[in-house]
């Protein structure tokens, strides 16, 4: 029997799945990316899983509302995760911000992963989502450096100005983020402050997998393949 043990944990395991939530501009984004160095993972950002506005003129798309729970094809996103979860690869769509469209024929192919991170201001909104994390994160962060992080990030990556996203913060990002992201907090695992160091955030975060015994499982078992 013990001759059967290498052998039996190099079967498949599921992945550690975590979630990461908060408003737009918490520093959400940053500690997902620097988590996902850190421990080999997947990233699979909700922001690729907008509904593709391609029906609608240019001028009316940039009217819609980004932020609403309704914006994102979520049923699809649980889907892609499920598969992971499953060691199934996806072929996840590619979306274009400049003009609120999918690029039509194209998709990223997905590998499954020790660890598979997702992330967006509504990580933790989903029901059929949360039910797939093993551990989630919320990330705070006040309104003001929310507002000054996204005027920076959208200016540069999104081509936007600032006069349009300090309307669109107004109109919708900050009275969804009132109604739909700050409550989903309540079911984060640990909360951490996005204005303190990353370094401090994604200690925390080590710490407590560690603690319970997901961080040490996972990648015991992907380590042993070659």
């Amino acid at each position: 029997m013990q001759d059967q043990q290498p052998e039996q944990l190099l079967l498949p395991q599921r992945p550690l799945i975590l979630g990461i939530g908060g408003c737009s501009g918490s520093g959400k984004t940053t500690l997902a990316r620097e988590l996902t160095a850190q421990l080999s993972a997947t990233l699979l950002p909700l922001d690729f899983y907008y509904i593709c506005l391609s029906h609608l003129p240019p001028d009316e798309r940039a009217l819609q509302n980004f932020d609403h729970p309704d914006s994102l094809e979520h049923s699809l996103l649980a889907q892609h995760v499920a598969d992971l979860a499953d060691g199934r690869t996806i072929k996840r769509p590619i979306y274009d911000f400049t003009t609120h469209t999918r690029v039509p024929n194209l998709t990223e192919t997905v590998a499954p992963a020790p660890v598979l991170i997702v992330e967006g201001i509504l990580a933790l909104h989903y029901s059929e989502l949360r039910s797939l994390y093993d551990f989630s994160i919320y990330v705070n962060a006040p309104n003001q450096i929310c507002l000054n992080r996204r005027i920076y990030r959208d200016m540069r990556e999104r081509g936007r100005t600032e006069a349009s996203v300090r309307a669109q913060f107004e109109a919708t990002a900050r009275p969804m983020a009132d109604l739909y992201v700050i409550p989903s907090a309540q079911h984060a695992s640990i909360t951490v402050e996005g204005t303190e160091a990353l370094d401090w955030s994604v200690e925390q975060v080590l710490d407590r997998l560690h603690q319970l015994g997901l961080l040490r499982l996972h990648h015991h078992t992907a380590g042993l393949a070659p």
